[in-house]
């Protein structure tokens, strides 16, 4: 196998003239992107980094999230993409745990970060920099097995790990995209998800066939419509929540929408009902995807003709990988009995980085537990029922309790916390937190919002915080988070 380097060369030599990204106001050509990502790649090791070196991304939707992509392939460097949606304080936790050696990003996001890191702000200094530098190719080797990019999740431990991915993982998972989502080269993809995150993986797909990809810098439902009537688009990777506002948009209804042809949903449950509405107004365009960073996007999926027969099902076992539902020791379960999803194969992350402990944990015997909790029918379709690990998935977005209950034990008020997901029509799920209170301590749940919001992205904040005498407790003084959270799931139905 080729590494993705060796692969887009060629692709943009093959379509030099065809036109390759367009953000709304410019465009380039693969001529133009070729030629780019190599003076990129030249000034990337004209730096002082080497082949392994970290190079963090830190912006919004920009063209030059995916010429960063193509040039830290050719030059051997590692990505580290960082969602900007993130606190400051959680930027500077993965500049320093990455060792990232260099930053580029827009300077209104950059400018919050206080760590000592050379720089590079998209805009003058950038497009002067690599200006400078010529479009010979790099003389570096690299291999498939080598590591591209550390993509950091989020942890039970609150802190986030760095799943490694290697350029056979990217490869993999792209092809799989193009497979299950049955693109082709007459597509056009769009990009209005982050780039750091699903869409990216889109991206790479779209590279490898040579497609046009148009890039939206902020999700909003009427000029997104706008777009894909006036652009031709076919192709886009979307969370629920997307699905719902867009579904819900009142332009809707005079857009000539016969362009689209698949939208990727995942990222986050979306209730069958919500999903129903989607297929009634759309027609069958929603191909759903299960996948985790530590094996992006396609560990299942469900073809768009599929769907509306099995609402709840997140599809069935994607190319690239195997998976089963195993008990806790590890034996594979019959079908219609519940059990932890593990997966192996080459979309499989070849472990965190700097960190061989959670990496043992996950991958046993070459299987990825990905800690999640589903069931198969006979057919093989995948139902997941649970997240073993209490993760709350927000609009798309995950957060994990503890790292919210630690900010809030912060206050010297607060004794004890539980924070878990409730049920939320917009978001699919939104953070709910109970709070114990010290003895004779007093402090309001918006005193509460305000300390979450000062420590954490805007997103992780509780929406709703109730100050309780007690928590449900086991008779071994563990917090029954599970039960806490099921009484609100159980008033929804």
């Amino acid at each position: 196998m080729e590494t993705l380097g060796q692969i887009y060369l060629k692709t943009f030599s093959m379509y030099a003239k065809e036109q390759a990204l367009f953000d709304g106001l410019k465009h380039y050509t693969f001529l133009q992107l070729k030629e780019r990502s190599l003076r990129l790649a030249n000034a990337l090791l004209s730096s002082g980094l080497a082949k392994g070196d970290r190079v963090a991304i830190l912006m919004s939707n920009r063209m030059e999230h995916i010429e960063l992509d193509v040039a830290i392939a050719i030059a051997g460097l590692i990505k580290v993409p960082m969602n900007y949606r993130l606190h400051p304080n959680e930027h500077e936790y993965v500049l320093k745990e990455s060792g990232a050696k260099l930053l580029i990003g827009e300077n209104h996001l950059i400018q919050h970060v206080n760590v000592k890191i050379s720089v590079i702000r998209v805009g003058k200094e950038y497009e002067s920099w690599i200006a400078a530098f010529e479009i010979d190719e790099p003389k570096v080797v690299v291999d498939e097995e080598d590591v591209y990019a550390i993509m950091y999740t989020s942890g039970t431990t609150g802190r986030p790990k760095g799943a490694m991915l290697t350029h056979r993982n990217f490869i993999s998972s792209s092809l799989s995209l193009i497979t299950t989502c049955e693109i082709n080269q007459n597509d056009v993809i769009g990009h209005v998800a982050p780039l750091t995150h699903g869409s990216n993986f889109l991206a790479h797909s779209g590279l490898f066939l040579g497609l046009k990809q148009v890039i939206f810098n902020k999700f909003e439902p009427e000029h997104f419509l706008e777009s894909i009537e006036k652009e031709r688009i076919t192709t886009f990777f979307l969370v629920p929540t997307m699905v719902n506002l867009m579904i819900h948009e009142e332009s809707l209804v005079k857009r000539d929408l016969s362009s689209l042809k698949t939208i990727n949903m995942a990222g986050a449950p979306m209730a069958a009902e919500k999903i129903k509405m989607a297929l009634d107004i759309l027609g069958p365009k929603i191909i759903e995807t299960y996948g985790q960073i530590e094996a992006p996007m396609t560990i299942t999926a469900m073809p768009r003709h599929g769907l509306r027969n099995r609402l709840a099902s997140s599809g069935a076992t994607g190319p690239f990988v195997d998976m089963k539902i195993v008990d806790e020791d590890g034996r594979q379960v019959p079908s219609g009995e519940i059990g932890e999803i593990i997966c192996r194969g080459s979309l499989v992350m070849k472990g965190y980085w700097k960190n061989e402990e959670a990496t043992a944990e996950a991958i046993k015997n070459g299987w990825l537990h990905t800690g999640d909790l589903g069931w198969m029918d006979k057919e093989g379709y995948l139902y997941i029922v649970d997240r073993k690990k209490d993760v709350i998935i927000s609009g798309g977005a995950n957060t994990y309790p503890r790292e919210v209950e630690e900010v809030l034990n912060l206050h010297p008020a607060v004794k004890e916390t539980c924070v878990f997901g409730i049920p939320d029509d917009k978001w699919g799920e939104a953070i709910c937190a109970h709070v114990v209170l010290r003895e004779d301590q007093y402090v309001t749940e918006q005193e509460l919002v305000g300390l979450c919001k000062s420590k954490l992205a805007s997103f992780k904040k509780p929406k709703q915080i109730f100050i309780v005498e007690s928590l449900l407790k086991s008779t071994y003084g563990k917090i029954l988070r599970k039960e806490i959270r099921e009484s609100y799931w159980r008033r929804r139905v």
